[in-house]
C-alpha cells in the first residue's frame, strides 16, 4: 500500500466509503505480425506483450483505494473462479487493502478473461469469456451486501460497472438509492439500449461514458457527428429519463465534458506520451468519484479525473500503480493547463 503522505487528506472526505460491482478478471495482450485482417481459418504469428490487464471494477476501485486510503472503505462485490488467475487476483486485492468480504470464489468456473490482439498499426480487438464467474454475480448475490449499503447510507457512493449482468447492477443501484447513497454507473456501447429500456437510469446520479457510448444513447452515428453535438444530444436524451442525472463524457484527445445539472463544462485532455490507452476511461471514472468523495464540485472532480486518466496511459498496464498524490501533482505542474485552486491545493497539501 502507498505511504500515507502520498494519499489525500482524509479530513477532506465528503463520503466515507464506496461499494461497487463490475468485472474482476485478467487478460493477455498479443501483438500480431501483419496488418491485414485475421482470416477465419488463418494461422498468424505474433508475440505476447508484457501487459498486466485488469477488468473494469478493479481498475475503477484501485485508484480510489490508493488515493483515499484506509479512512475510506472500498468494498467490491464480485466473483472469481477458483483457478490460478482468480487466486492470484484475490491475493493481490487483499494485499492492496480491498475489503474482500463480498469477493467470492466459484469452484469449477473460470475467472473473467480477455484475449486482446493488436495489429502493427495499433488497431485490434478482443475476445472475452461469456461464462465466467463474473456472470454469476446475480441480484441475489448483490442482496447479500444490503446491510453494508444501508450502513453507508448517505455517506456512501455506489458504483456499477459493466462485465456483470445488468440486472445485478440495477439491484445495487436500487439499494443505494433506497438508502440515500450517491449512485454512479457506466455502460458499454453494446448494452446502452438495454440499459435505457431497463429503467436503470432513474437510479443513477452520475453516468460516466465515452463519446461512442454517448452516441449510442442518443441514437447518433459517431463517425458522422462532431463530439460536442453528440455530448449535447446524449445529455438531453439522458435527462428525458432522469431530470436530475449528471453526466461525464470523454472523447480521448478532445478532452471531456461534464454536465452538473445546470451547466456543461469542457476540459482538455492532459497531453502526454501514451503507451497504452486501455483502461483510461475507467481511470477517468475513478478520478471523478475520488474528487466527489473529497468534496469537490463535479467540474473540479473532472480536472482530477483528467489528471488520473492522463497519467494512467503512461503505463503499459491497465492499472498504473505509480499513480499517487505526488505523481499527480508533478503531472499537473508539467501539463501546461490551468487547473482550479481547489485541485492545486488538494494535490499540494
Amino acid at each position: 500500500m502507498k505511504p500515507e503522505h502520498l494519499k489525500f487528506d482524509p479530513h477532506k472526505l465528503r463520503y466515507t466509503g464506496i461499494i461497487g460491482t463490475g468485472g474482476i478478471g485478467s487478460g493477455k495482450f498479443f501483438a500480431l505480425n501483419g496488418n491485414h485482417t485475421l482470416g477465419r481459418e488463418e494461422s498468424r504469428s505474433g508475440h505476447f506483450m508484457y501487459v498486466r490487464d485488469y477488468c473494469k471494477q478493479h481498475i475503477i476501485l484501485h485508484y480510489i483505494l490508493t488515493l483515499l486510503g484506509p479512512s475510506f472503505s472500498v468494498i467490491p462485490i464480485g466473483r472469481l473462479g477458483d483457478d490460478d488467475i482468480g487466486n492470484i487476483l484475490f491475493e493481490e486485492m487483499k494485499r492492496d487493502g480491498f475489503n474482500m468480504k463480498w469477493i467470492g470464489k466459484v469452484p469449477g468456473v473460470s475467472t473473467l478473461f480477455s484475449f486482446c490482439f493488436f495489429y502493427p498499426d495499433g488497431s485490434g480487438g478482443n475476445l472475452t469469456t461469456d461464462d465466467s464467474a463474473s456472470t454469476l454475480v446475480d441480484a441475489g448475490y448483490i442482496e447479500k451486501a444490503a446491510a453494508d449499503i444501508e450502513q453507508l447510507g448517505s455517506e456512501g457512493i455506489i458504483m456499477a460497472a459493466p462485465e456483470v449482468p445488468l440486472d445485478s447492477r440495477k439491484k445495487l443501484l436500487e439499494l443505494g438509492k433506497r438508502h440515500g447513497s450517491f449512485c454512479s454507473a457506466s455502460f458499454t456501447t453494446g448494452e446502452m439500449h438495454q440499459a435505457i429500456e431497463s429503467g436503470i437510469l432513474k437510479y443513477v446520479d452520475l453516468i460516466s461514458v465515452n463519446v461512442d457510448e454517448a452516441a449510442e444513447a442518443a441514437g447518433i452515428q459517431p463517425e458522422k457527428t462532431g463530439a460536442e453535438i453528440i455530448v449535447r444530444s446524449s445529455i438531453e436524451k439522458l435527462k428525458s429519463y432522469n431530470t436530475d442525472i449528471r453526466a461525464a463524457i470523454t472523447s480521448g484527445k478532445e478532452g471531456s465534458w461534464c454536465w452538473d445539472g445546470n451547466r456543461l463544462n469542457k476540459f482538455p485532455a492532459v497531453k502526454t506520451m501514451a503507451v497504452s490507452t486501455a483502461g483510461a476511461g475507467d481511470a477517468f471514472f475513478s478520478g471523478l468519484l475520488c474528487g466527489l468523495a473529497l468534496g469537490l464540485h463535479l467540474f473540479d472532480a473532472q480536472q482530477l479525473a483528467s489528471l488520473i486518466a492522463g497519467l494512467s496511459v503512461t503505463s503499459p498496464h491497465t492499472i498504473n500503480k505509480e499513480i499517487d498524490r505526488r505523481s499527480l501533482n508533478t503531472f499537473l505542474h508539467s501539463s501546461g493547463i490551468t487547473f482550479s485552486e481547489s485541485v492545486i491545493k488538494l494535490l499540494e497539501e
